[in-house]
């Protein structure tokens, strides 16, 4: 083996014999070798093998890979070298997976030892120098000129590592000089060639295409001059030589300065990795930028405008808080001095420009977590532009620079002083939240902390340098020492290391401030606003709506009370004075507003200015105020009543008679009307709110508070007027209904019950003299009221489905849904595409119409035909199916428009057809009627002259080409003189289409075929020539003749078959027998429904308004970034194999889902469906399912599309300026570069590079560090399969967080790094690599934190967000420079939604159901939030951001934890607040996946709920509420947290109502009052008022969005029947089921917290879900709440049933039922084989299993009752004293069963003491103490005493039977009245259930929590059980689980699926790939 040794003494010295390994078996871990073997794939590379903390040897070890194959030999040597270096750095091999490395390394060195011998030389010295001196002159040398960038690079490593290894091998003495001048050599060029990611800025050799755009190079000329600038006193200056370009390099090894970026970094201390990667983002902004100003020519300086808009858009924000604090913006171009004082030259500026904006990309680029906080990067910025400023204009006038002291040192120093004191300040507030547990107010998130700079305090307390004892810093334990605990004990000692080196850094930089001692254990509040988990926040953010609803339900409910009940009684004086005293209503609800604003901002008061703290109580005392004048005023006017007329016509006449009420009103609603008058001029408004003269801000002072955020949110004039007459015609159709429905018909009868008197009582009342019935009209008005409130939700609904529909109606879609209609409108969709999709041209006018078109439809093909390659590259279309779908490109030789030839199906057999029964005579006939139809004309033309062509090109013999020209001649005048039907035969054309047809299969052979079949050829053409001759032509013998008489050789004979080869001639006589041959199946084509779609909306889309395109040169440059975390990347073969239990595989799954697509892959890859060859095509299978699935592949194919387009259309662009379209391309339908010239060359490697510099697509792999190191075969896949995606697409880059352990002080500490990979030839090459200050997940949710660390390496001026269960498609890409265009309108978006296609819908009922809510959404409900109502946000789909915008305002996410757990909608609501415009466009759409299983589905809809809640109590949502104008904030409120909010009162109101029957029903007023003859006279309008929020809750009127939208895209008959489609598949349940979801999680969000992400899964096969998991989930939101109402409802209907008509029951408790039967079923109903007799007994034995196993630590909850119990009950372990009191007043409704129903029993003998309900508790706590008795028996006598137990249980047994003796034989009791007391002391039980789960803490320490725990268990027994049993019913006949399969499985059914086989788990056919 070779030696380390550096000093040997000859060249075989220190080549010791290998020591071979230790024998004995390593035990800890799996060694590689296992790995390789459980994987059963290929070994990887050993490269990718090395521990962590072996990461210096990877680069030998992967140079020894890339070499082996050149000399193994050498590789060996370096295998070895990279052995010894493990050895040193870690000589114990006591770090994690070292030793497993070290002796699988050892192992391969041994066998290479034996193996591999030396071939250039004898020994290794020698053989190494050889390899070396070879490779330098063959890679490197000679290489040079002639390889690309990224090749060089490779080389240049792989002879720097070969030179380190050669020294380890050759002593010094003895290695050649010509080796050491090529190693000095490498050295001093090898920085040229480092890893790039877009830009090669550093590389040199042959320079690449995007290096020599002119654009690129003036970018990069502007960022090199830097001579001027002055160098730091460590850069000595005596040494300093610049270079031609300007570059200043030093002789002591310090880094050369090459650009501004090197410049600001080496002075500001930033990491290279940072500086690398904002060198190459601004270089890139700056030429996008530059690009699209100029045309294509060649300079080599930036536009005077390009630096300066840039500078505009980057510090907008910044200069925003400038003013907004009223601080000098520290950006300056002015040299300071009073005498001296000018402003800089134009290159001084540009220069000093380009520092500031390259200062605050490093800073950005470097903030980590602190991103999230603007206005902090701000203050950062702030100081660091003034020390810049300093440092550049104290040496301005130098012309080679002075010299200054940096006050940064070393590169990681602004990382170590600024970032990380921050995000340790972070960290302590996450880690004070316990894990987000902690309530909100107790903790510090995002926005308290950069909110803390929005005040101009914060330069004072923090200062520059930062005072890192400020209060800004202060820690959780000192700010809050009474709760510091062990957790926080924990948190310390895990990052005290780095905290305590950062304090002591920071104490000898920053001298402490005077109060450092008075910040010691004061509280740090929150600021500005307080997260209080209290419903009270939706009327503090959302106070004016509420007032209104409640003002307007006060006058109507006032007018109706009146004795008209008329509206017209407004006019009475009477009623119009009561009327007014709504204004006392108000200024009541105005008071509360006001105390509200003091309580839940309580805790921010610490932090709040004292004006704004004045203003709150200044505001509540004004309110006091008014809540005591305006009563006042008002009984004071009680003598003297006015009415509406009198009060306006005496005003003007004699102001001194008005009555004090109504002056106060006037002063009382000044402040509105002020508002109001604003409100018309909102330009005013926005103005005054953006406005920071102090004048201005004092007057406005009291309308709101002053923020940095949402002021000035005003949209003009014209989108005021639209979402207002929105609104008012809402508002009028919804209190009009609640009117005249439900308040109106309510007043009388209401009357009539308040005049009965008291009833007769049927149980012990309290309160038994209540005047006028309060309690019963309390009870029969609530649910009233809550329809009220709540039914607004029901007319958004209908109001926007028809506002939407019209828009949508007005933008064009849905004009093209059909084949048909693509036909009838294919001739206008070139010149569409031309207007839409092409950029204009000054050539474009030019020509006659016929060239326009011509040209039109010559561009239109190439992307036509592109797109339908994509569609049969996706198998959605059959290699058929594209030939007629494809666009011939124009050609010359052919006179008319060449159309596909599916338009063309038929016309030529229909013309042939024709032309047969048509006499000599009739030409003019037969002519008018070809030409009638358009497409019949272009084909027979075609057809004829496409046939001449052919024919006179396959013969070699001139004189066999006369005849053919003589025949054509002859056709052709015949035509002309109208004699064609004399001088043809046209009864013979038939004949010839069957030769003709014969002769081009023939020649459609490939052509080594071809050869063999040359006779038949011969003798079909001989065959057609005669027809033509002797049959068709009437006189054709005399051509015939001619020619025979010349030559009397054999005709026709002399072919040039070789013809054939030309891939051109062949697609001719493709089209040529399309057009003969296909008749009306090209009708249907494609068959595939997807396909479709997709061409059907992307030929509608054209006739859309879209901006006007670009150039692909002068387009908006734009990123894609995907966050990822361990979702699916590529389904491996293990897992195709892989069957569920009923024995279906993914493959058969999907093969029987996608039959057409299945057909056309296996035709794709040429091999039989049921063929064994598929196992050789294994990884296109994998493929082919895996872009089927919701995977990362789909995605990254999808995206990678842009590319394509891009460089397609830009291709097009450049042949288009040089009017070489036809020249360059022929006729040829693809652009392959093998069959191109260097001209052509040149123009695609130029395209591409403008592809490259318009689109960069980043998929942020959160863990992919984590599984590139892992040894589990899940994370190796997974980190194959996306390296093998980035070898795939080479533009693909992906980002990830690397975890590093270091030692540190002597102990092992974690670092993080944001790092950034692409893939180059085998592996993944690091670009860039960016030390973090700790890892960024640690402070706030997932999804956005990973966004966060990757958006750094995004580049362009816009960013789309794709998550990763999306898709794109090619069509769409081509749009998406005109997409792109809207950020350069007047009134551009900083959000820009997209439409979406759902492409899940099609496998169930499910599916199909959340496939059209979602598609709704997206489409009609995000249609109308955008325009007109202007409140759409960010939902996490493909929306496309503004990306400077973005970066500068805190991202494009929120990321606090919990609060914002949904993170995309609060980057809408970010960019509103901050003056953003967020709006929707249809015209372009992505693909996305939605979840199918109900569980999935739940689960979602569970998260999003959460979300809901938490938004209700975030600043955002109560900021927008408060400072939107009113008709805005209702927008807001009804489509965001409104929503959530009324499906909560809606299942309210179900509890409201039927708690008040109960209330009435066992009061017996019910029975009173229904039984009074007044009632029975008028009971009608009664049951109409009982019943009317019944209609409400069935909301079948949220479907409404879903119909209209099918009805504009599909057709309104399709709609309607998909609607009723969908009733038959109990879609009502559905949405019903999902009603419970949302209200059971909003609500108990807002009440307790438990607020997370919920991973829903995003599987294919719809499997069968286990009882237990069901119940699991279901449990309280659903099963708990359905059983409570099914009692209810049984109550209700048992005990009034006596008086009470069952129909008027029916009539008002329907909907109830339906709720009631939805939720305790509709997980089973739509659970496939929910009714298997077989599943239904396994599911039984699973959940009895699961019921009795003990919980405990590590107790997963699907495997013990106990666990799952814990968890569930997890939110109250952490809720407020708040939370547990409303849980305890709640659970008090379950005492009024009991209340109740113990007056009803037989044995109370009609008896009303209050004794009664004694007695039942007494029997209550009897069953309870014998329960307990048993219990106990059981624990202490159930092992070791079995017989004491027996006793014991006996005893209670005959106790039981001897009391109940006595009570049915003394007592009275019967039947009945067991029935009854189960009825009502079960729910007692249960509220002494709840009781003990609120109040844990207190039954712990007594000693009764277990009790409480085996009552649950009980519990839950009857309530499965009570479930349990109509599933069983169910399942014991067969026909019910095959009417639930066809019930879940209809669509499929309906395209001719085999789902019953799936679902039965016969894969008899099924493919076999094992």
């Amino acid at each position: 083996m070779a030696s380390s040794s550096k000093h040997g003494g000859g060249e075989g010295a220190g080549v010791p014999k290998v020591v071979k390994a230790p024998s004995r078996k390593i035990t800890r871990m799996p060694t590689m070798l296992d790995v390789q073997q459980e994987e059963d794939a290929p070994a990887p590379p050993d490269s990718e093998l090395v521990p962590p903390s072996l990461n210096a040897i990877v680069p030998i070890l992967r140079v020894a890979n890339d070499i082996e194959s050149l000399n193994p030999r050498v590789a060996y040597l370096c295998r070895f070298h990279a052995f010894e270096m493990a050895h040193n750095l870690d000589p114990k091999s006591d770090k994690r997976g070292v030793r497993q490395f070290k002796t699988y390394l050892l192992h391969r060195l041994e066998k290479d030892e034996e193996e591999v011998k030396p071939q250039l030389a004898r020994s290794d010295p020698k053989e190494i120098q050889r390899f070396y001196q070879y490779y330098y002159n063959d890679f490197i040398k000679e290489g040079s000129a002639k390889s690309k960038p990224e090749e060089m690079t490779k080389h240049y490593q792989i002879v720097s590592v070969l030179y380190d290894v050669l020294k380890t091998i050759v002593p010094p003495d003895k290695v050649d000089d010509e080796i050491k001048r090529c190693a000095r050599e490498v050295e001093r060029k090898k920085s040229h060639f480092t890893p790039y990611n877009i830009l090669p800025l550093h590389v040199s050799g042959g320079a690449s295409a995007i290096m020599e755009l002119p654009e690129i190079r003036a970018a990069v000329s502007a960022l090199r001059k830097v001579d001027n600038l002055p160098r730091s006193r460590r850069q000595p200056s005596t040494s300093s030589q610049p270079e031609a370009d300007g570059i200043l390099v030093f002789d002591d090894g310090e880094s050369s300065v090459h650009d501004l970026l090197d410049w600001l970094g080496l002075n500001f201390g930033f990491q290279k990795g940072n500086v690398d990667n904002q060198r190459e983002h601004l270089v890139l902004l700056l030429a996008n930028i530059d690009m699209k100003k100029k045309a294509l020519e060649e300079y080599s300086l930036l536009d005077a405008n390009t630096v300066e808009s840039l500078k505009k858009k980057v510090f907008k924000n910044y200069e925003s808080w400038c003013k907004y604090l009223q601080c000098e913006s520290n950006i300056k171009t002015i040299l300071p001095g009073s005498n001296d004082q000018r402003r800089l030259s134009d290159a001084e500026s540009q220069q000093l420009e380009l520092l500031y904006i390259g200062l605050y990309f490093l800073i950005w680029g470097e903030a980590s977590n602190v991103r999230f906080m603007p206005e902090c990067l701000c203050y950062i910025f702030h100081h660091m532009a003034d020390e810049l400023y300093g440092t550049i204009i104290g040496n301005v006038k130098s012309a080679s620079g002075g010299v200054f002291e940096p006050a940064y040192k070393g590169e990681r120093s602004f990382l170590r002083d600024i970032v990380t004191p921050i995000y340790n300040v972070l960290l302590k507030e996450v880690q004070r939240s316990k894990s987000s547990t902690l309530s909100h107010s107790r903790w510090r998130n995002y926005d308290d902390l950069n909110e803390y700079f929005w005040s101009k305090d914060c330069f004072d307390k923090l200062g520059w340098p930062m005072d890192t004892r400020a209060d800004f810093f202060m820690d959780s334990v000192s700010i809050h020492p009474k709760i510091d605990d062990k957790f926080f004990a924990d948190s310390e000692a895990i990052h005290r290391k780095t905290e305590v080196k950062f304090f002591t850094d920071s104490e000898a930089t920053h001298p402490k401030t005077k109060n450092d001692q008075s910040l010691r254990g004061k509280r740090k509040p929150k600021t500005n606003f307080v997260e209080i988990r209290t419903f009270w926040h939706l009327f503090r953010s959302f106070d004016r709506m509420w007032t209104f609803f409640i003002l307007a339900f006060q006058a109507m409910l006032i007018i109706a009370w009146s004795p008209s009940g008329s509206l017209t009684a407004l006019f009475d004086p009477d009623v119009f004075k009561s009327v007014l005293s709504i204004f006392i209503t108000a200024a009541l609800l105005n008071f509360f507003q006001a105390a509200l604003d003091i309580i839940l901002s309580w805790k921010s008061w610490g932090s709040m200015q004292c004006s704004q703290i004045f203003r709150y109580l200044l505001k509540f005392a004004v309110a006091t105020a008014w809540i005591i004048i305006l009563p006042l005023s008002y009984s004071s006017s009680a003598q003297n009543p006015t009415g509406l007329t009198k009060f306006f016509s005496n005003w003007a006449g004699d102001w001194r008679s008005q009555y004090l009420y109504s002056y106060a009103i006037v002063i009382y609603m000044l402040p509105n009307i002020l508002a109001a008058m604003l409100f018309m001029l909102p330009p005013l408004r926005r103005a005054i709110e953006r406005s920071n003269r102090v004048v201005i801000i004092f007057l406005i002072w009291w309308a709101q508070p002053r923020l940095y955020v949402g002021r000035g949110m005003h949209e003009g004039m014209f989108s005021l007027l639209k979402y207002t007459l929105f609104w008012i015609l809402l508002l009028i159709s919804k209190l009009a209904f609640s009117y005249y429905v439900e308040i109106n018909p309510l007043v009388e009868p209401t009357k009539t019950i308040m005049d009965l008197g008291a009833g007769t009582y049927e149980w012990h009342e309290f309160f038994p003299y209540l005047q006028h019935n309060i309690g019963v009209v309390i009870t029969i008005w609530a649910p009233i009221v809550l329809v009220y409130f709540m039914d607004t939700q029901i007319w958004y609904a209908i109001f926007s489905t028809i506002f939407g529909g019209i828009h949508g109606a007005f933008s064009h879609l849905g004009e093209i849904r059909t084949l048909g209609m693509l036909r009838s409108r294919f001739e206008s969709v070139p010149s569409a595409f031309t207007d839409r999709l092409m950029p204009s041209s000054e050539n474009e006018l030019k020509g006659n119409q016929e060239e326009i078109e011509r040209r039109n439809i010559d561009r239109f093909s190439h992307i036509w035909n592109a797109f339908i390659d994509s569609l049969r590259d996706e198998d959605l279309i059959s290699n058929k199916e594209k030939d007629l779908l494809l666009v011939p490109y124009s050609s010359g030789n052919i006179s008319v428009v060449q159309w596909p030839p599916f338009l063309l199906a038929s016309k030529i057999p229909i013309a042939l057809d024709m032309a047969k029964d048509f006499k000599r005579k009739g030409q003019g006939e037969l002519k008018k009627k070809i030409k009638y139809d358009n497409y019949m004309f272009s084909a027979v033309i075609e057809c004829y002259e496409t046939l001449r062509d052919i024919l006179i090109n396959l013969l070699n013999d001139e004189k066999e080409r006369i005849i053919i020209s003589q025949i054509c001649s002859k056709v052709d005048s015949s035509i002309d003189d109208n004699s064609f039907l004399e001088s043809f035969q046209m009864s013979e054309l038939l004949q010839l289409s069957n030769k003709l047809e014969k002769l081009l299969n023939l020649l459609k052979l490939e052509y080594g075929e071809i050869e063999s079949f040359k006779t038949q050829i011969i003798n079909v053409l001989q065959d057609i020539m005669e027809i033509i001759t002797q049959d068709v032509m009437i006189n054709g013998h005399g051509i015939s003749g001619v020619a025979y008489e010349s030559d009397r050789k054999q005709m026709f004979t002399n072919l040039r078959l070789e013809l054939m080869e030309d891939i051109s001639w062949r697609e001719k006589v493709v089209r040529l027998h399309l057009l003969l041959t296909v008749k009306e199946s090209a009708i249907n084509v494609p068959i595939n429904l997807d396909a479709r779609r997709r061409i059907t909306f992307f030929a509608n889309s054209l006739f859309m308004k879209l901006p006007d395109a670009p150039k692909v040169r002068n387009m908006f440059s734009f990123s894609v970034l995907t966050p990822f975390y361990k979702e699916e990347v590529l389904y491996s073969e293990e897992e195709l194999r892989k069957q569920n239990e009923d024995g279906i595989s993914i493959v058969f799954y999907l093969q029987k889902i996608y039959p057409d697509e299945w057909r056309n892959f296996c035709e794709r890859i040429k091999s039989d469906p049921n063929d064994e060859e598929l196992k050789n095509h294994m990884d296109d299978l994998r493929h082919w399912v895996s872009y089927r699935g919701q995977t990362l592949s789909r995605t990254v194919r999808g995206m990678m599309y842009y590319r394509q387009a891009l460089k397609l259309q830009c291709f097009l662009d450049m042949v288009q300026d040089r009017g070489q379209l036809s020249s360059i391309l022929g006729d040829r339908r693809t652009l392959s570069l093998e069959q191109h010239t260097d001209d052509q060359k040149n123009l695609h490697a130029r395209s591409l590079a403008i592809a490259d510099m318009k689109f960069t697509y980043v998929v942020s792999c959160q863990v992919y560090g984590l599984q590139k190191k892992s040894r589990e075969a899940k994370d190796r896949s997974c980190y194959n399969n996306i390296l093998n995606l980035m070898l795939k697409f080479p533009s693909l880059r992906v980002a990830y967080i690397d975890e590093i352990e270091e030692i540190v002080g002597g102990k092992p500490q974690k670092i993080y790094y944001s790092v950034l990979v692409k893939g180059t030839d085998k592996h993944d090459e690091e670009i860039y690599r960016i030390k973090l200050p700790g890892k960024p997940t640690d402070i706030g949710e997932g999804k956005p934190e990973n966004q966060n660390h990757a958006i750094i390496f995004t580049r362009g001026e816009a960013l789309q967000t794709i998550d990763m269960n999306q898709d794109n498609y090619l069509e769409e890409a081509f749009k998406i420079r005109n997409t792109l265009e809207e950020f350069g309108r007047k009134h551009r978006p900083t959000i820009l939604g997209l439409r979406e296609h759902i492409f899940t819908g099609s496998v169930s009922s499910l599916a199909w159901f959340m496939s059209n809510q979602e598609t709704s959404f997206v489409t009609i409900g995000q249609r109308i939030l955008a325009n007109p109502l202007k409140v759409r946000f960010h939902y996490g789909h493909p929306d496309i951001f503004d990306r400077i915008f973005h970066l500068t305002r805190g991202g494009i996410s929120k990321a606090s934890k919990t609060i914002n757990l949904s993170e995309d909608i609060f980057a809408g609501f970010n960019s509103t607040l901050r003056g953003g415009n967020v709006t929707h466009r249809e015209y372009i759409q992505v693909g996305k996946g939605r979840d199918v299983g109900m569980n999935q589905i739940s689960l979602f809809e569970a998260k999003v709920s959460n979300g809901n809640g938490e938004q209700t109590l975030s600043r955002d949502v109560y900021r927008l509420g408060r400072r939107f104008d009113f008709y805005r904030m209702l927008s807001f409120y009804f489509t965001t947290v409104g929503f959530y909010f009324s499906s909560m009162v809606t299942v309210l109101t179900v509890y409201v109502f039927l708690y008040g029957r109960l209330y009435l029903v066992m009061s017996g007023l019910e029975r009173s009052i229904l039984e009074d003859p007044r009632i029975q006279q008028n009971s009608k309008p009664l049951e109409n008022a009982l019943a009317s929020q019944s209609v409400f809750q069935l909301g079948l009127l949220l479907v409404l969005p879903m119909v209209m939208e099918v009805g504009l895209e599909k057709g309104f008959r399709t709609a309607i029947g998909e609607f009723i489609l969908m009733q038959l598949q109990l879609a009502p349940v559905f949405f019903t089921f999902q009603l419970g979801t949302k209200a059971h999680y909003y609500g108990r969000t807002i009440l307790h917290g438990g607020a997370k992400y919920r991973a829903t899964g995003r599987g294919f096969v719809v499997f069968h879900a286990k009882f237990a998991d069901n119940y699991r989930m279901y449990s309280r939101s659903h099963f708990v709440k359905g059983l409570e109402l099914l009692i209810l409802l049984v109550v209700y209907e048992v005990y009034g049933y006596s008086y009470r008509s069952s129909t008027l029951y029916l009539f008002v408790t329907f909907s109830m039922w339906f709720l009631v039967a939805s939720w305790l079923f509709a997980p089973f109903v739509f659970n496939p084989s929910g009714f298997d007799w077989q599943k239904t007994v396994d599911d039984w034995t699973d959940w009895k299993k699961w019921m009795g196993n003990r919980g405990g630590i590590g107790i997963p909850i699907d495997s013990s009752w106990e666990s799952w119990w814990e968890s569930e009950h997890e939110h109250l372990k952490h809720t407020s004293i708040r939370g547990r009191v409303l849980e305890i007043i709640l659970a008090l409704r379950f005492l009024l069963f009991q209340y109740g129903i113990v007056y009803h029993l037989n044995i109370a003998h009609h008896s009303k003491s209050v004794l009664v309900y004694g007695l039942s508790w007494l029997v209550m706590l009897t069953v309870l103490a014998a329960l307990k008795m048993v219990s106990m028996g059981r624990r202490r006598f159930g092992t070791d005493f079995q017989l004491m137990f027996r006793i014991l249980k006996g005893l209670l047994f005959l106790g039981f039977v001897s009391v109940m003796t006595v009570l049915f034989i003394v007592c009275g009791l019967t039947i009945s009245d067991v029935f009854a007391a189960l009825l009502g002391f079960m729910p007692t039980g249960w509220f002494l259930l709840l009781i003990g789960q609120a109040c844990r803490p207190l039954f712990k320490k007594t000693g009764f929590w277990d009790s409480i725990k085996e009552l649950g268990r009980a519990y839950e027994y009857v309530m499965g059980l009570l479930i349990f049993v109509p599933i069983v019913v169910l399942s014991w006949f067969p026909f019910v689980s095959e009417f639930q399969t066809r019930l879940l499985f209809n669509q499929a059914f309906s395209r001719g699926l085999q789902i019953s086989m799936i679902l039965a788990g016969r894969t008899d056919s099924v493919i076999r790939i094992a």
